[in-house]
């Protein structure tokens, strides 16, 4: 195919983006679109509120937990499998939820569609760190980074439009059946244009095919180099001169209980406080898992997560501002809606709306990150960080303002879309950046890590911002509940920024250190 500049993508670099996105998009909106919908669904299959309830947590459960198995599963036997087979399980789910005459059928789809969602979604990171490499891999999280974005900002806008013209039975009906079509054409795209060595475990990838496929890219990382042409440690001998997968099936069941255990309660709290005795026992699970998966490999296995992962700073530092920033961050869509609709009476439609100007700056901040995060490294993240605050900031001051003075609250569209520029530069260079010197056979793994910590920093934040929104709304309304949870996401927010400026000091020191060996 020959050279080209680093900056240019290829045209199979493209297509694999194309097959992987959209689907992942679908994935993401199916979270945020729920919101606008579930009160008509709600009356039209007449589920109670505890029914009706398993439409979010059932698909979030489902979703958090298999993510990091699906990584697992992708980096042995073919990213672009396990992709294609998540679409198509997603689809099915979305087929049966479209069409679901009662809440048990309803909730039952949901969890299938969370379960296609956690297989797709570490594919799609583990083929852009296989595929993309240098400038090109920073582009490609940017657009990832794009349509998470776009997808939660978009979500309550498409929600309320399609009630808005299909009417209350068949607009609900039709946020699920709309996703059919786009999963069968992304599945037939996806055998058209992944190339060969999607559809094998990263060890049998022909080293020729994934080297054509990035030819774009001249800019590579030392792990990139070192994860082709050697051998994988992720088959070992069955005896007949043949491998065969080193699945780790004890590690896989340990890592999914103590992921349920610890998400359960945050998303079930209406069964009562007895409910979080279970937090403390997943916890103890995954201590468990930890010393099997050091255990497995210390006697020769290939354990579901090489726990060495973590010894690699930038990944350690990156997982954690990760999971401590999603703990915060998705709480503000929630709270913004319960202030707009319940306090100030807005429809679904207009309270949607005031999150689109953000999903369109988020995007746009993704797209404008991607193309320097590795010229600016940390730097950029932290400083995306620091203007995430400032939006959350900025919007409890406009509800002060709109409270005590009677300005606009439609303010808050410029506020927020601060805070949308922030997300932009803060989610997928952190990614890019935390995932850089992972070596290519973990690259759906180490996703499925990054992604589960997300998963469940955002199950524990809403949880915890819902709870201090409504403990404040019923002492003093809804201005002051909103003020309150404000400050809990800044608080949190704060606290990502820590984790990335002690990772920016290290990497200075680092810097130094190499540089004073270089002059001596």
């Amino acid at each position: 195919m020959g050279n080209v500049s680093e900056s240019v993508m290829s045209a199979e670099q493209r297509k694999i983006l194309a097959v992987m996105l959209v689907p992942m998009f679908m994935s993401l909106l199916s979270v945020s679109i729920v919101n606008v919908i579930l009160p008509d669904m709600q009356r039209s299959i007449g589920a109670s509120n505890s029914a009706i309830q398993w439409v979010l947590s059932g698909y979030t459960l489902a979703f958090g937990v298999f993510l990091v198995a699906a990584g697992r599963a992708g980096d042995l036997f073919g990213r672009g499998r396990l992709f294609v087979i998540g679409v198509g399980v997603f689809a099915a789910g979305s087929l049966i939820a479209g069409l679901a005459p009662d809440p048990l059928m309803l909730n039952l789809a949901r969890i299938v569609m969370g379960i296609g969602s956690g297989l797709l979604s570490p594919q799609g990171v583990g083929m852009i760190q296989q595929y993309f490499h240098g400038k090109l891999r920073g582009r490609a999280f940017g657009m990832f980074g794009t349509i998470v974005g776009v997808s939660v900002g978009i979500g309550p806008v498409l929600g309320g439009g399609l009630i808005a013209i299909l009417g209350d039975e068949w607009g609900w009906r039709s946020a699920f059946l709309i996703n059919v079509p786009i999963a069968l054409i992304a599945i037939i795209l996806g055998r058209l244009w992944l190339p060969r060595s999607a559809w094998v475990g990263s060890d049998n990838a022909s080293d020729s095919d994934t080297a054509s496929v990035d030819a774009a890219s001249n800019d590579t990382t030392s792990n990139d180099a070192t994860s082709n042409g050697t051998a994988s440690p992720d088959r070992a001998p069955n005896g007949n001169g043949r491998t065969r997968a080193d699945f780790d099936p004890i590690g896989i069941l340990l890592l999914a209980v103590g992921t349920l255990l610890v998400m359960l309660p945050f998303l079930e709290r209406s069964l009562g406080a007895w409910i979080y005795v279970l937090v403390p026992i997943g916890a103890v699970v995954v201590i468990v898992w930890v010393r099997w998966e050091n255990r497995y490999s210390r006697r020769g296995g290939s354990p579901m997560v090489d726990m060495q992962l973590f010894r690699t700073r930038s990944f350690a530092y990156g997982a954690s501002l990760s999971s401590v920033y999603f703990v915060g961050m998705p709480g503000v869509w929630v709270i913004v809606a319960l202030y707009l609709q319940n306090g100030l009476g807005f429809p679904a439609l207009e309270a949607g709306l005031m999150g689109l100007p953000s999903a369109l700056l988020s995007a746009a901040g993704a797209q404008a990150a991607g193309r320097v995060v590795l010229t600016f490294g940390r730097k950029m993240v932290v400083l995306g960080v620091g203007i995430a605050l400032t939006g959350v900031v900025a919007s409890a001051l406009i509800v002060l303002a709109h409270e005590t003075w009677g300005i606009s609250i439609w303010w808050m569209l410029a506020s927020l879309g601060v805070l949308g520029i922030g997300q932009g530069m803060t989610i997928s260079p952190n990614q890019t950046l935390t995932l850089a010197e992972v070596p290519v056979e973990y690259a759906g793994t180490s996703g499925g890590i990054m992604q589960t910590g997300q998963r469940v920093g955002t199950a524990i934040g809403i949880a915890v911002v819902t709870a201090v929104f409504f403990a404040f709304q019923a002492l003093a309304g809804y201005a002051a509940a909103i003020i309150a949870g404000f400050t809990v996401i800044a608080l949190i927010i704060i606290a990502a920024g820590i984790i990335g400026a002690i990772d920016l000091g290290r990497g200075r020191k680092k810097a130094a250190r190499a540089e004073e060996l270089a002059k001596s």
